[in-house]
């Protein structure tokens, strides 16, 4: 597998590698057998035909893309890096910071639309209720959302809002079928149900489908079959105005706390989001611009931005135009603290490597002991791919919520 396939790519790729995963299986060869990966021969043959078909004449001037990138990215100094050496000084930045970071996103609506909230359906599942709630979170802009609640427990509950990454959108989280209908298996790919999950742990769940996934694609990938997202278009129609579609996905996950805060089920003051892959980048980001998250958990994606988006190619709902003008995404846990973060990584990773990760969970620490709450910011690493684990982060929420 090379550092060149992008997210789509790989997560077409991801229902084997989940089950390898799953079942036990060896990672590296199994996924290579299964994905049609090089083996390092073959990877090193095309890398020496790749420098042969360059003319001699050119073979000593810089033609590489990606090293082209990386240099840049090193003659920056990012103007609103984290670099307080106090709590005090922490909090002033977070002012300065945070609201830059809304900017670079593209900003926000001046005013909330109503809600205009609906049930549409309420199932039994036993020890839980599922219900599906249609929402706005613009006036003109719906979503849609599972609401699962623990039969169990005492009233208020705390809640997580969990956000999928690529893939299926809802059913890959809260375990559905291609025709609606609650799967027999679970651990399926890299999500493994992870709304299902944490209503299983006692928590008021609110899945939402993020923008361009599931329901809330565009009318061609709704042809083109259940597991093709509309991420590209819409992503990059958002730049041309200005806009990203990692600040409409923070909105709207915004909007869904504020109908969570609406249920009398629900502790308003104890809410947390959770997702991976593309959903960990809004559950961070949420967590970085609004402090009523009281805990933010991010799976398969925490990462420099050097070694992950930078370097390897991913979707374009990673990229925020001028980002690294400003900041890297660990300086991003200066915008949770001192609230609580919890980030996780897979040793093999392919398209957020596990050294980035090493590094931004280095900085976050450093970042946290700045605020005077080392205990708030905490890791796990496993020994999987791009998936979700998830062990050390609910014995980290029933600390923290």
């Amino acid at each position: 597998m090379t550092d060149e396939m992008g997210r789509r790519e790989f997560l077409k790729r991801g229902t084997v590698a989940g089950v390898i995963a799953t079942a036990g299986i060896p990672m590296a060869g199994a996924l290579g057998r299964a994905a049609g990966a090089e083996s390092v021969g073959e990877h090193a043959a095309d890398a020496a035909r790749a420098t042969a078909a360059i003319e001699p004449a050119l073979a000593a001037r810089r033609m590489d893309s990606k090293e082209f990138c990386l240099s840049e990215y090193d003659a920056i100094t990012p103007a609103s890096a984290f670099n307080a050496t106090s709590a005090t000084a922490a909090k002033r930045w977070q002012q300065r910071a945070r609201k830059k970071l809304i900017e670079r996103l593209g900003g926000f609506p001046a005013t909330k639309a109503p809600l205009n909230a609906e049930v549409l359906e309420t199932r039994d599942f036993g020890t839980y209720t599922r219900e599906k709630i249609a929402f706005d979170t613009r006036s003109n802009l719906s979503t849609v959302g599972y609401l699962l609640i623990p039969k169990g427990g005492t009233r208020p509950l705390p809640a997580v809002v969990c956000f999928s990454g690529h893939g299926k959108g809802l059913p890959d989280i809260v375990g559905l079928d291609d025709d609606g209908n609650p799967r027999a298996a679970r651990n399926v790919g890299y999500a493994k149900e992870y709304a299902l999950q944490c209503v299983e742990h006692g928590y008021v769940t609110f899945a939402v489908e993020q923008l361009a996934f599931g329901t809330r694609r565009d009318d061609a990938a709704r042809r083109s079959g259940p597991g093709t997202e509309s991420c590209r278009p819409a992503a990059c129609t958002a730049l041309l105005f200005g806009q990203t579609m990692a600040g409409w996905r923070t909105w709207d996950a915004i909007r869904a706390i504020d109908y969570l805060t609406t249920r009398p089920e629900v502790d308003a003051k104890r809410i947390a989001t959770l997702g991976a892959s593309g959903g960990g980048t809004t559950s961070l980001l949420t967590a970085a611009v609004d402090e009523r998250v009281k805990v933010g958990v991010v799976s398969a994606y925490f990462n420099t931005l050097r070694d992950s988006i930078v370097s390897i190619s991913h979707c374009p709902d990673n990229y925020v135009p001028g980002m690294l003008q400003d900041m890297e995404m660990y300086d991003l846990s200066g915008l949770v603290a001192p609230r609580a973060l919890f980030v996780e990584s897979g040793r093999r990773d392919p398209i957020f490597p596990f050294a980035g990760f090493e590094k931004a969970v280095a900085k976050a620490t450093e970042i946290y002991r700045t605020f005077g709450v080392p205990q708030q910011f905490a890791y796990e690493v496993h020994d999987g791919a791009h998936e979700v684990h998830l062990v050390g982060a609910f014995d980290f929420l029933k600390r923290s919520l």
